[in-house]
């Protein structure tokens, strides 16, 4: 038997319009007799906007608000003998449209945000409604509320260093963690400019005793800034640590990963003063490999710049885009510079004396930098140049769209979010990090400036 669903359009209860070529559903549709038939008529009543569908359509989402019979008595209006919604309308048909099609598409004329809260209280799940704002560049806020120690001082400190934007001491706190870090960087970089070099810390006579070590390495006002600037990471490590409601996703946390190994290389060298180790070779390299590591603190941006997060995860999300073009790169710069060898092989001075030294020349032809180093002599040469910089060309150009759109659609994500505080409840509200902030620091602020104010502010 066919399904029979159809429209009925807007009545205007006023002037006495009524659908009186359908016949009476108060026997079989009423909740208390209802029986929950496939072949069950129900009527649907939005705003005066009626619609009439089977039960069985409407059971194919149980777990939505018209598929749960229990949920759905609540609506259920016997003087009209149909569920009444006093709901938007243009959203409803669209949301009708899913329990018949299984197709969730937004109306045109449908704001995003009316459409949202619709989905949400008509019960529709959460898949579904995902994949509709994720095609509208839209994302849900996240249900889960953040989790905060239970104690205090523990639940303040918590806030105060993990969320700057609960309070304006928080704020504070990640303004000095922003400048510790740009100083850190900017002291690594200037102690290798030539006019501010400084002795090595590690240049000290023979036979020292390690005070006399520590001294003349602080003396240094490179290694002087550096220590104040581990100091501030340590402190604000450990008392995170001190303070985290789970210590061990506190370890596992990438960006608490990135924290620890910045202050590892201060420490290395620190044992390395205490440990008499001379200025060997070995040593001399060790330490090259640490002050790399040290540049690795710009990392620790990222916990303050939400472009640089939305950064990092278009590069992971755009791997397979970027690792075909590198792909592509490799093949062309062994083709091409495999070809200009042989074409150059009989010309006199020339560059290029085996194929592994063509593959500099091959990679800055093809990235279009073209430093004039090295390039090819001989006619065939010079074609083959030619013909790598087009294929360079078309190769950086392939993926740069797609990395391009998924850092607009992860940047519009972040912007565009939907809450659904309808069902919040005091509980979860509590559970906010703002709620602190809001329901006991912002008061006390407040009486505060009007107990100082004196009576003539009264």
């Amino acid at each position: 038997m066919a399904e029979c669903s159809f429209e009925l359009h807007a009545l205007d209860e006023g002037i006495g319009s009524t659908v009186s070529d359908m016949p009476s559903l108060t026997a079989e549709s009423s909740p208390s007799r209802q029986r929950c038939e496939p072949t069950t008529l129900i009527r649907i009543n939005i705003s005066g906007l009626k619609f009439l569908t089977r039960e069985k359509v409407l059971h194919r989402y149980p777990e939505t608000l018209l598929g749960d019979v229990t949920r759905r008595k609540e609506f259920y209006c016997p003087d009209t003998d149909d569920y009444f919604f006093d709901r938007h309308r243009p959203s409803f048909e669209a949301i009708f449209n899913f329990y018949q099609t299984g197709k969730l598409v937004r109306p045109p004329i449908v704001p995003v945000d009316v459409f949202f809260a619709e989905m949400k209280f008509f019960g529709i799940d959460n898949q579904e409604i995902n994949a509709v704002l994720d095609k509208e560049g839209y994302r849900q806020k996240s249900e889960s509320c953040p989790k905060l120690p239970d104690a205090e001082p523990k639940k303040t400190i918590w806030l105060l260093f993990e969320y700057p934007e609960t309070s304006f001491w928080a704020r504070v706190v990640a303004i000095l963690s922003v400048c510790a870090i740009i100083i850190s960087i900017a002291s690594s970089c200037a102690e290798t400019i030539p006019e501010y070099q400084e002795n090595d810390i590690f240049d000290f006579p023979p036979n020292t005793t390690r005070s006399s070590r520590l001294k003349m390495a602080y003396g240094s006002t490179f290694y002087q800034v550096e220590t104040a600037c581990i100091v501030w990471f340590c402190f604000e490590l450990f008392i995170r640590f001190y303070a985290s409601p789970d210590r061990i996703a506190f370890i596992k946390d990438m960006m608490n990963i990135i924290d620890m190994i910045a202050i590892v290389p201060y420490f290395l060298t620190l044992f390395f003063l205490l440990g008499n180790v001379q200025g060997s070779r070995s040593a001399a390299v060790f330490m090259r490999v640490l002050r790399l590591i040290r540049v690795s603190r710009i990392l620790k941006l990222s916990r303050h710049m939400t472009a640089l997060r939305i950064l990092g995860r278009t590069l992971i999300l755009s791997a397979g885009s970027i690792g075909l073009l590198f792909l592509s790169l490799f093949g062309s710069m062994v083709l091409f510079g495999t070809f200009v060898y042989f074409a150059d092989l009989e010309t006199p001075n020339t560059d290029f004396d085996s194929v592994p030294a063509t593959f500099w020349w091959a990679v800055i032809t093809m990235t279009t930098v073209g430093y004039g180093d090295e390039h090819p002599r001989s006619p065939l040469g010079k074609l083959a140049g030619g013909v790598c910089v087009l294929s360079g060309i078309m190769f950086l150009l392939v993926p740069v769209p797609g990395i391009v759109a998924n850092f607009n659609r992860l940047y519009t994500l972040q912007r565009n979010v939907l809450a659904d505080d309808r069902d919040k409840t005091q509980d979860e509200a509590e559970k906010d990090p703002k709620y602190t902030w809001r329901r006991f620091v912002a008061p006390l602020r407040k009486k505060k400036r009007r107990t100082s104010s004196g009576p003539e502010a009264t």
